[in-house]
C-alpha cells in the first residue's frame, strides 16, 4: 500500500507543497502519495489523532497550525523549540516529532544563491514566525550580528531576547521602523523581508517597498524577500533597480521541502526535480 504524506493547513488548496513531493517520489520510485489535508483550527487535535491511528507516515504543517500542533506531538526537536513552530512532523515508530526545516531552508537558499553567511550583518524585517525562523537560520548559518525590525519595537525586542539563548554565536538586536532601520541598513550585507507585506501586486505593496532605506544597504548587499507570490515582489524589483543583488522566496520553499523529504524518507531529495515541479 503507498505511503501517504501530506500537509496541515487552513486554508490549503493554494499549497505548492504536493507538487513538489510527488515529483520527488515518483523520481525516486519511491511508492507514495503527498496530498492536502484542510483542518480547521478546532480539529487539529483530532487530525494529529487521525495521523497516529491511519499510520500517515509524514506531514508538513503551513498555517494557522505551526504553533498549535506542538503541544500534541511525543517531541520536539532542538529548532522546533527554539522557533516555537512546527512545520515538519517526522514519524518515528508511534512517535511523532515536531520539527521546522524552514530555517535550515533559508540558509541554504541563500547560500545556493552565493550569499556566505559567515560573519554577516543582517536585517530581518519582521516580528513573526517567519522572522524567528529567518533570524534563527541566519545565527545558525553564521551570521554574527542580527537586527531585527518592525513596526513595533516592543515586539522586535521580545522576538530578540527570547531567540537569543539559542543563537550564542550571534549578536541579536532590536529596531522599530524609520531612522532606527536606515542605520541598522547601512552596515548590514543582508536584508531579509519576513513580513506578508509583499504578497500580491497591490498598491500597499509597493509603497511598503518604496518606504524601505534600500539606499543606505551597501552597494555589495543582497535583498531577500520570503514571499514567492509574486516571485519578484516589489521589493526585489526595487533592489534589482537599484543594482542589489536579490534572492526571491522559492529558494526557501523549496530547501524547507527537501529537508522534510529527507527526514521522512532517508534518501537524498532530487531538488532538480523538486525545483522544476514548483
Amino acid at each position: 500500500m503507498s505511503a501517504v504524506y501530506g500537509i496541515f493547513g487552513w486554508p490549503v488548496a493554494h499549497s505548492r507543497s504536493p507538487a513538489m513531493h510527488n515529483a520527488a517520489f515518483r523520481a525516486l520510485a519511491i511508492d507514495a502519495v503527498y496530498v492536502p489535508f484542510a483542518v480547521p483550527p478546532a480539529q487539529l487535535p483530532g487530525a494529529i489523532e487521525a495521523v497516529r491511528a491511519l499510520g500517515v507516515a509524514g506531514l508538513n504543517v503551513t498555517l494557522p497550525h505551526k504553533s498549535a500542533v506542538m503541544p500534541l506531538l511525543d517531541e520536539l526537536a532542538p529548532a522546533a523549540r527554539a522557533i516555537a513552530a512546527v512545520n515538519t512532523i517526522v514519524r518515528k515508530g508511534e512517535r511523532l516529532i515536531g520539527d521546522n526545516t524552514d530555517a535550515e531552508g533559508l540558509a541554504r537558499s541563500l547560500l545556493e544563491a552565493g550569499v556566505d553567511l559567515q560573519g554577516l550583518e543582517a536585517v530581518v524585517l519582521g516580528a513573526g514566525g517567519a522572522a524567528r525562523a529567518a533570524t534563527f537560520g541566519l545565527a545558525a548559518g553564521g551570521a554574527k550580528r542580527i537586527t531585527v525590525a518592525a513596526r513595533r519595537r516592543a515586539a522586535a525586542e521580545a522576538l530578540a531576547a527570547e531567540l537569543a539563548p539559542h543563537c550564542p554565536g550571534a549578536e541579536l538586536a532590536a529596531c522599530d521602523f524609520g531612522a532606527p532601520l536606515e542605520r541598522a541598513c547601512a552596515g548590514c550585507g543582508l536584508l531579509v523581508q519576513a513580513t506578508s507585506a509583499t504578497l500580491g501586486e497591490s498598491a500597499a505593496a509597493r509603497a511598503f517597498a518604496d518606504a524601505l532605506p534600500l539606499h543606505s544597504l551597501p552597494r555589495s548587499a543582497v535583498v531577500c524577500d520570503l514571499v514567492y507570490k509574486p516571485l519578484q515582489t516589489a521589493l526585489l524589483a526595487r533592489a534589482s533597480e537599484r543594482g542589489l543583488r536579490t534572492v526571491d522566496g522559492l529558494g526557501m520553499l523549496l530547501h524547507q521541502g527537501a529537508l522534510a523529504f529527507e527526514h521522512w524518507t532517508g534518501q537524498r531529495p532530487p531538488i532538480g526535480v523538486m525545483r522544476a515541479a514548483l
